[in-house]
């Protein structure tokens, strides 16, 4: 079935509700970045296969609003669909609270609203109330249309989840139950409601296999002051789990019962709840007389400040990961030219490298290699009509990452294959001097990733240029590979809560790029982690320690247009890989990372 006949599919259902405008985000009933099968509705219905974005159809139009990642790739997916493209953020593209609302008053009755209200946060839920409201309308969200018209729609994922012990997690469900009922005293709630599914993985110490990249469990948590609810798939826990959740006096609920348990809160009870987080039909299904207390859920500050366990766990993640990363880099620059390789079989080959390293369990998200121009579109994802055969000639994008039982890695690097232009190693060393101006930086604790984003973009801004994405995000521990709350962004973006203080224990990455479409994409990344300097009369600083160790590729920097101390960051940095990973490697890639980490 094409994308055409799908949306004609849903304008018969939208007609038979009376529904005017119809509302497909691209989430699960968790607000998760990454969803399983079952719930790529957005992905169905318009075949854009990006992360993000939100779908919107009408009697006679369709639309799609992304971020600045996927206006390539989104319009080139779209090409031919009818579906319009709406360039969130760019200038005179309407939001699409501001579309509706224009929307909506040209109407000439009443509009109905739609949406799957599992699939939308509380805020979007009561945006999208607000707007019907103003011409007289409504909207409905107990309807999920595009479920009635996808035909051999997968089924929910029923894996078998798997406990993180304490020699992973470094701190117990008991104690994390504690710290979490001492937040909710401060704000006098008798239960939080937690829907966060690395949260709720977080709190228990255990992991699963329901989202895509993400190695957690579809679930809800009810916490109250002296028992905890899990609402869950039973039968992905064994006996050994089960016993673990009664010491901890957590109950086992099945997974679509929250909705009810949601409605038997009583009238002075107080509840608090993530109002980014919890679903707009979960908060709906709440008795209006129960008092709710709506603000960040508390374990994501918590979650995001590693544990010395979780720290020293996450370093020996990341010297696999290099060893890894450091075999393939050798691998394709010997390789190329002399054999056969895709994008897809480079990807497929780091993953296999990654495999020998023990305690993997998987990619950490989709993985990204991108040859020449497919570089420019920042979360290209390489298709069987797309996948390039890899010349020796231009570059390679590779974004990856791994999950182990020690953590979680995210890192880029850009390989030169053959010849590059001049352009292109100047924007490869603008971009390599952002990451080092940033791992480098010194700070007092109080500043945020606003404070310091400038750090990473100034090379950018010298030369009037920029990249359209935050320069980092947190990274979860086994968990959600962007993890809130901690990032590097110059700008407060939409709708993302707001930007912490930094926090020794944080994992950040460093990921600056230029991307040149229809030429080059030039990205690197390094993850950080916020640690302690100096404490001294002026207060407490702080800096970074880098955790990942694989080389630059040196045949497209140059050090002509570096100053001194760039290139003193650039040696001591490789001095430290080589240091790190020369062990671990056959006497030929030893040989080859000598000559890669070379002084300049």
């Amino acid at each position: 079935m094409t994308v055409q006949e799908r949306i004609a599919k849903l304008r018969k259902r939208m007609e038979a509700y009376g529904i005017d405008i119809y509302i497909v985000p691209t989430a699960d009933y968790h607000q998760s970045e990454y969803v399983g099968d079952f719930f790529k509705c957005r992905e169905y219905m318009t075949g854009f296969t990006g992360s993000a974005g939100t779908a919107v159809f009408t009697k006679e139009a369709a639309f799609l609003w992304t971020d600045g990642r996927y206006f390539i790739q989104a319009a080139k997916e779209l090409e031919g669909s009818g579906i319009v493209l709406q360039k969130s953020g760019e200038p005179g593209v309407p939001g699409i609270g501001e579309w509706l609302e224009a929307e909506t008053q040209k109407a000439e009755h009443a509009p109905r609203i739609g949406f799957d209200g599992r699939t939308v946060s509380i805020a979007a839920g009561k945006r999208y109330e607000e707007i019907a409201g103003h011409m007289g309308g409504r909207i409905c969200f107990e309807k999920d249309l595009v479920g009635e018209v996808w035909d051999g729609r997968p089924d929910l994922p029923s894996e078998p989840a798997f406990p993180l012990v304490l020699c992973y997690a470094g701190e117990s469900t008991a104690s994390k139950l504690e710290r979490l009922r001492t937040e909710m005293q401060k704000s006098d709630a008798a239960y939080c409601v937690i829907t966060g599914l690395d949260d709720i993985g977080w709190l228990l110490n255990m992991r699963g296999r329901d989202v895509a990249y993400c190695p957690l469990i579809l679930s809800y948590a009810v916490i109250g002051m002296d028992n905890m609810k899990l609402y869950a798939d039973e039968d992905k826990f064994d006996d050994t789990v089960k016993e673990k959740f009664a010491e901890d006096h957590i109950e086992l609920h099945p997974y679509a019962a929250v909705q009810e348990r949601m409605r038997k809160f009583r009238q002075g009870e107080t509840i608090l709840l993530d109002p980014e987080q919890m679903n707009y039909a979960l908060y709906r299904s709440i008795p209006e007389q129960v008092k709710k207390i709506e603000r960040e859920n508390p374990v994501i500050r918590m979650k995001a400040v590693k544990n010395e366990t979780e720290i020293a766990n996450i370093r020996e993640a990341h010297l696999k990961d290099g060893i890894a990363c450091t075999k393939f880099m050798y691998w394709l620059k010997t390789k190329i030219g002399t054999e056969t390789i895709t994008e897809i079989q480079a990807s497929e080959k780091l993953e296999e490298l990654r495999a020998e390293q023990a305690h993997f369990i998987g990619p950490s998200f989709a993985p990204i290699c991108a040859y020449k121009e497919h570089a420019a579109i920042v979360h290209y994802s390489a298709s069987p009509e797309t996948d390039a055969e890899l010349k020796k000639e231009g570059m390679i994008l590779c974004d990856t990452g791994g999950h182990y039982m020690e953590g979680s890695t995210d890192i880029t690097r850009t390989i030169v294959l053959g010849n590059v232009t001049e352009e292109e190693k100047k924007h490869f060393t603008t971009v390599l001097c952002s990451m080092l101006h940033l791992a480098d930086a010194r700070f007092l604790y109080g500043c945020t990733g606003m404070s310091l984003d400038y750090a990473a973009r100034e090379p950018f801004w010298r030369q009037h240029l920029n990249f359209n994405h935050g320069t980092g995000h947190g990274v979860g521990y086994l968990g959600n590979i962007h993890e809130l709350p901690a990032r590097f962004f110059w700008k407060m973006p939409m709708g993302t809560g707001t930007i912490p203080v930094l926090e020794p224990g944080m994992v950040i990455t460093d990921e600056p790029g230029i991307y040149i479409e229809n030429s080059h994409g030039i990205r690197t990344e390094n993850e950080l982690l916020v640690v302690k300097d100096t404490e001294n009369e002026y207060g407490q600083f702080l800096r970074f320690e880098t955790l990942t160790f694989v080389p630059i590729d040196l045949d497209a920097v140059d050090p002509e247009v570096m100053t001194e101390r760039e290139r003193r960051l650039l040696n001591a940095y490789h001095t430290q890989v080589r240091e790190k990973i020369s062990p671990y490697l056959g006497e030929e890639e030893r040989e080859w990372l000598k000559t890669y980490t070379r002084e300049i």
